[in-house]
């Protein structure tokens, strides 16, 4: 009777590994390591084809729109949004979170999963973090806008001046989110651009033109390649993943103090630190689910996005949606069980009042929709995980305009309430910072390797047997 080992080495048709039955490989069609260079290279070195240009042209109209409106507000002022004295927060700070939440994904994927040793990340991970760095560039478009004054928005840095006793106000949210964004945004993009290195090296040695070749050369730090190099890069890259991990908890804890310090009925509980750190993370990853699922499609990356990787992205953003809905319900209940009139007033209000549409469109794309992924087959089917990645981010960005709006244009005294309705100018900065996201996304796309190259070839043997 053969052995095992006879059977498995009889098994091996033209040298190729045997893929294990107890897990399925990460990377499919039997890829070496050659054939992962040359098949993301392939993609930095043909020409972009006529679909990028026309998503770039319409990405890049509505960055310009978007332009036109902020440069619009600046020179009028406000007024020009539709705030009023009982609500002067609103568009703007809910796009800022949404946008805060975005971001969270990456540095999610890239830092902790990596510490945790999950494999699965390595051909999402590059794309993500990109996508984080840019949606925290428009996630600061708001707060600077909002200024009123932005030209004198140097005034936030903590630098010795010439202004006599006058400093910031340290207990302003505005000043808090600087700090958050400003650190979130530096570490992400070291942690970035650190693990770029090795495969901008390799672009180099593959470029063709002048441009790229000195462009990676410039880029690539004089990257060698040899063992005492990788050493290095590798003793970094973990101490960073580890700096970068209590980000995910810490800039969103900062943002959702804006909220939660104050006295307002409707912010003022101690759960929104980690019920925004989850919706974060929730709101991201189904923002990945919905680009990854475009490159692969457009840039037939199947062998390397597999199915498994949505699965089991699916499953976190399961997880964490379960945690947003846990979060819902206790603090609706909190509120009723307080016994405070205003507490209770906005539960109410929020549900059946003049912005209950608002309301009942996030609960079901907050609570309902991220419950169908208990099923794999809603998590195995490209069209579904596309839309219900749609619906999840409609439904967190409704999150934010539900806290923000609804409980301030209901203020105690009935004679000052007032509603709220977004002006063109603020949906059109709105449709711009989409633009600017498109538009660094795609940039992106052409310029930089979207997938790993170094880390996907480290779990090129995952599921084999050698």
């Amino acid at each position: 009777m053969a052995t095992a080992v006879e059977e498995l080495q009889h098994l091996k048709v033209a040298d190729h590994p045997v893929v294990s039955p107890l897990r399925e490989p990460l990377i499919l069609g039997h890829k070496g390591s050659a054939d992962v260079t040359e098949d993301i290279g392939r993609l930095l070195e043909q020409s972009p084809g006529r679909g990028w240009w026309l998503l770039f042209a319409g990405a890049a109209t509505l960055l310009t729109a978007g332009l036109i409106a902020i440069t619009y507000t600046i020179t009028t002022g406000i007024g020009t949004w539709g705030l009023n004295k009982t609500v002067g927060w609103a568009f703007d700070i809910t796009n800022f979170v949404f946008w805060i939440g975005i971001g969270h994904a990456g540095t999610f994927i890239s830092a902790i999963l990596f510490l945790f040793n999950q494999k699965w990340r390595t051909s999402i991970n590059r794309s993500a973090e990109a996508m984080t760095l840019f949606a925290v560039m428009c996630a600061g478009l708001f707060p600077f806008i909002h200024m009123g004054r932005p030209w004198l928005f140097y005034w936030v840095f903590p630098y010795p001046n010439t202004r006599g006793s006058l400093w910031v106000n340290f207990r302003s949210p505005l000043l808090w989110d600087f700090f958050a964004i400003s650190t979130y945004f530096t570490i992400s993009l070291v942690f970035w651009y650190l693990g770029l290195v090795p495969d901008l090296a390799t672009m180099r040695d593959r470029a063709r033109s002048k441009f790229r070749r000195a462009l990676y050369r410039l880029l690539s730090l004089g990257w060698n390649g040899s063992h005492r190099t990788w050493s290095r890069y590798e003793t970094v890259y973990t101490v960073m993943a580890a700096l970068a991990t209590p980000l995910v908890l810490s800039v969103h804890s900062i943002v959702s103090f804006d909220f939660a310090t104050s006295l307002l009925p409707g912010w003022h509980s101690t759960i929104f630190p980690p019920y925004f750190v989850a919706g974060a993370i929730f709101s991201g990853f189904a923002m990945v689910m919905t680009l990854m699922i475009l490159v692969r499609w457009a840039m037939r990356l199947e062998s390397y996005i597999t199915i498994q990787h949505l699965d089991n992205m699916c499953k976190v953003t399961l997880l964490t949606g379960s945690i947003v809905g846990v979060a819902y319900l206790t603090e609706w209940f909190i509120g009723y069980y307080s016994g405070n009139p205003f507490e209770r007033s906005i539960i109410i209000t929020r549900a059946l009042g003049p912005y209950a549409w608002a309301f009942w469109t996030m609960v079901t794309c907050n609570m309902l929709v991220p419950q169908l992924f208990w099923f794999k087959r809603a998590r195995t089917s490209i069209p579904i995980i596309f839309t219900l990645s749609i619906l999840v981010n409609v439904g967190m960005w409704f999150e934010r305009f539900v806290i923000i709006v609804t409980s301030l244009h209901r203020d105690y005294l009935p004679s000052s309430w007032a509603m709220y309705t977004p002006t063109l100018t603020e949906i059109t900065i709105l449709l711009g910072s989409f633009g600017l996201f498109f538009t660094a996304f795609l940039l992106f796309l052409r310029l930089f390797p979207l997938i790993s190259i170094n880390e996907v070839k480290g779990v090129l043997g995952y599921a084999r047997h050698k």
